[in-house]
């Protein structure tokens, strides 16, 4: 053979090594729920248990950029109850597999460095911040069709939220208004907690938004508050899941489609679409630089469709999906609307009338 004869028999063999090594490769083995191996449970009053406190200093409290942005000085009496998405995404731990160890050390760092930083931050400037740390649920909890495993799961660190929030009602609220704010499991969390205290209840008289974000969340989630319209509204909710514009993830139709998606560029929740003149800034993973007019924005069906953003490195961002990101995509308009809401409250309640109005 041919030198260039035997290079393409040396391809084919490779190709056809791992072929099949990747025929042969078993189904992935998860192990079973088990109830002996569950970690401590969190007890609130320690600080320590708060990924974010007002009683402490931690990433929630950072600004990002070089000066861009800023706190209102004294903060007006709102605070901000953030339930964090899932940042337990590394191998399962043999000890507790299925459930996060709040009091490991290694897991929390990687919780404030990541969520706490660059999502819970971004409600600094016009409130308090509390973000409970939790037993949160490993991340292929939402990869494996089993649905013991998921109401499990699921359900153990849901008790943690609820417990941190009825802590947090008991002994830090003291009757002042409040924002409700999560992303991605968080937002699971976060919906069965105004099911459970707020929708229907006295606090709902103390709402001054939900921003329920990461999720796909059905618009008639809860019987009596309805989602926002526009920018200024108060007593309402909000949520988004944001994608590459014409892609469509699985399950569109019967997951996506029936969901709220709010703009959060023009805060409606119809078609209109938003330009990138209209990002005022997006934070990616130098958390020193600020990027304006990174993304347009608009809803389809449930999803909120962006053109592929362009900044260093996005060539190779090949994922359709900008999940980890919705936050950070749109961190100025985000801490813009946290103040127009919490001025609406204050000034009218918390049924503000809209700027439409």
């Amino acid at each position: 053979c041919s030198l260039m004869n035997r290079m393409h028999c040396r391809i084919i063999f490779i190709l056809m090594i791992l072929v099949l090594a990747a025929c042969s490769r078993k189904p992935v083995q998860y192990p079973a729920y088990d109830e002996t191996k569950i970690p401590a449970a969190p007890d609130y009053s320690q600080l320590n248990l708060w990924a974010a406190h007002p009683d402490k200093e931690d990433a929630a409290d950072l600004l990002p950029g070089k000066g861009q942005f800023s706190k209102q000085n004294p903060l007006p009496p709102i605070d901000v109850f953030f339930v964090h998405p899932t940042i337990y995404t590394n191998d399962q731990h043999e000890t507790w597999p299925w459930q996060g160890d709040v009091y490991n050390q290694a897991l929390n760092e990687r919780t404030d460095q990541s969520t706490i930083k660059y999502q819970a931050s971004a409600f600094n400037g016009s409130a308090q911040v509390y973000a409970p740390r939790y037993r949160q649920a490993h991340i292929n909890v939402f990869r494996v069709q089993d649905t013991v495993l998921f109401r499990k799961a699921i359900g153990l660190a849901y008790q943690d939220v609820r417990a941190a929030f009825l802590y947090y009602l008991e002994h830090h609220n003291q009757g002042k208004p409040f924002i409700l704010a999560s992303h991605s499991q968080g937002t699971v969390h976060a919906t069965r907690l105004m099911n459970e205290f707020i929708d229907g209840k006295p606090l709902q008289e103390k709402l001054v938004a939900a921003y329920l974000v990461g999720y796909a969340t059905k618009t008639d989630a809860f019987k009596n508050i309805k989602p926002c319209e526009d920018a200024s509204e108060t007593g309402c909710w909000i949520s988004w899941n944001t994608y590459e514009k014409n892609y469509y993830p699985p399950r569109h139709e019967l997951v996506f489609a029936p969901a709220l998606s709010t703009n959060p560029l023009n805060w409606k929740i119809d078609d209109t679409y938003a330009p990138a003149s209209l990002n005022e800034a997006s934070i990616l993973r130098n958390y020193k630089k600020v990027y304006t007019n990174l993304c347009d924005a608009q809803n389809h069906q449930g999803l909120l469709w962006i053109t592929k953003p362009k900044f260093f490195g996005s060539a190779f961002y090949r994922s359709k999906r900008y999940h980890i990101a919705d936050y950070n995509l749109f961190y100025g308009n985000i801490r813009t609307n946290v103040k127009d809401r919490v001025e609406a409250y204050l000034k009218y309640g918390s049924q503000s009338p809209s700027f439409r109005d």
